[in-house]
């Protein structure tokens, strides 16, 4: 199954390289942005599956893109990434609503291993929130 990702990332050549990655690897769909200031008008255009973004960008950091995508779809998980990785800026991602959090270098399994369980878990959050709709309309009758 294709899903929606949107790589946010001030580094093109890491745009280049997740996109490459994702594309030859999977069937999913990629949209990048160099631009973290575009993502409102991104989330608000287009519904995406899963966010990755860089942590440290100068315009609005990663802890700014969980903070939008949260506001915009509580459900859509964020996997962070960061060549600053600590322990406290990880435990400050996860707290914002971070999926994942990954240090670079990375390996290319790695992402993808990433990938693939946000994915699954964004697909749990949907059944179980149609399975409880479809609870309570069958309570309601």
């Amino acid at each position: 199954m294709s899903a929606k990702i949107l790589l946010v990332d001030d580094e093109p050549d890491m745009l280049d390289m997740l996109e490459m990655i994702i594309t030859d690897k999977t069937p999913h769909q990629v949209t990048t942005t160099n631009n973290p200031l575009e993502l409102t008008e991104l989330l608000t255009r287009d519904t995406f599956d899963l966010v990755i973004t860089d942590l440290k960008m100068p315009s609005m950091d990663g802890i700014e893109v969980i903070k939008a995508v949260k506001q915009h779809d509580p459900d859509t998980p964020v996997v962070m990434i960061t060549a600053f990785g600590t322990i406290e800026s990880a435990e400050e991602a996860v707290r914002q609503g971070a999926y994942d959090f990954i240090t670079k270098p990375f390996r290319k399994e790695q992402i993808l291993v990433a990938i693939s369980r946000a994915l699954e878990w964004r697909g749990m959050i949907k059944e179980n929130r149609e399975l409880k709709r479809m609870m309570q309309e069958s309570s309601s009758q």
